[in-house]
C-alpha cells in the first residue's frame, strides 16, 4: 500500500489522501483537491482509481467526485443520508454508487477498511480504519472535533461518536488523519483530547 497526503483547494485546504493498492488500483479518502491532480498522481503510479470513499457530504470534501467518477467509472461510497443536493451537501443520491456494506467492513485488493458511523458533524459521517490509520473526517480533529452547528449537526450524536471513538480496540499508535490541520495519534487524543472524554457536553 503507498498512501499520498493531497490538499484540497484553497482556502480550506482539506486533506485528502490517495492509496494506491498493490495492484495498482486507487482509493481515494474524499474528493477535494483538483480532479487533474489526482488524475496525474494515478498516472504517475501507473494505477487507476477505482474507489472514492467519502467520510462525509460537506462540499469542501468532494468537490471533484463527478469529475472522477465520469473519468474513471470509479465506485463512490457514501452515507445517503449526506446526499442532499444542497449548497452544503452538493452530492444527489445518483451520484453514489454504493452505500457502506451491511457488516461495516469493506474490502478492496489486499485492504480492508472498517467503517464506523459517526454523525455529530453531519447525519452521515464516518471514520475510515484500515491498516493502522483512522481517517476521521470532520468527526475528530487533533486536540479538537467537528463543528456540530451545520444543519445535519448535533452535539449529542457528536459526543457519543467521540465516546464510540475513544472506545475502539484500536492501538494508541494507531495513526488519525483528519479532514482538516495536522495529524495526531490516537493515544494522543484518549489522553489530551478534551472531546474525547465527553465532559464538554
Amino acid at each position: 500500500m503507498n498512501l499520498q497526503h493531497i490538499h484540497g483547494v484553497p482556502p480550506l485546504y482539506t486533506n485528502t489522501f490517495l492509496i494506491i493498492t498493490n495492484e495498482k488500483h486507487g482509493i481515494l479518502i474524499d474528493a477535494a483537491a483538483e480532479p487533474g491532480i489526482y488524475l496525474k498522481a494515478l498516472e504517475e503510479a501507473g494505477a487507476e482509481l477505482t474507489h472514492i470513499l467519502l467520510t462525509h457530504g460537506h462540499y469542501d470534501h468532494v468537490g471533484a467526485v463527478a469529475a472522477l467518477k465520469k473519468a474513471t467509472g470509479c465506485k463512490v461510497y457514501m452515507d445517503p443520508a449526506d446526499a442532499q443536493g444542497s449548497q452544503l451537501l452538493p452530492l444527489t443520491p445518483d451520484v453514489l454508487t454504493d452505500s457502506w456494506p451491511a457488516n461495516n467492513e469493506l474490502k478492496i485488493d489486499e485492504l480492508t477498511f472498517t467503517i464506523y458511523h459517526t454523525p455529530g458533524h453531519t447525519k452521515g459521517g464516518v471514520c475510515l480504519s484500515c491498516y493502522g490509520l483512522l481517517f476521521s473526517g470532520d468527526t475528530l480533529f487533533a486536540g479538537s472535533c467537528g463543528r456540530t452547528d451545520f444543519p445535519g449537526g448535533s452535539a449529542r450524536e457528536m459526543q457519543q461518536s467521540l465516546s464510540l471513538l475513544a472506545e475502539l480496540p484500536l492501538p494508541d499508535a494507531t495513526k488519525v488523519l483528519p479532514g482538516h490541520e495536522g495529524f495526531s495519534t490516537l493515544g494522543q487524543e484518549r489522553s489530551t483530547n478534551p472531546y474525547m472524554n465527553g465532559a464538554w457536553y
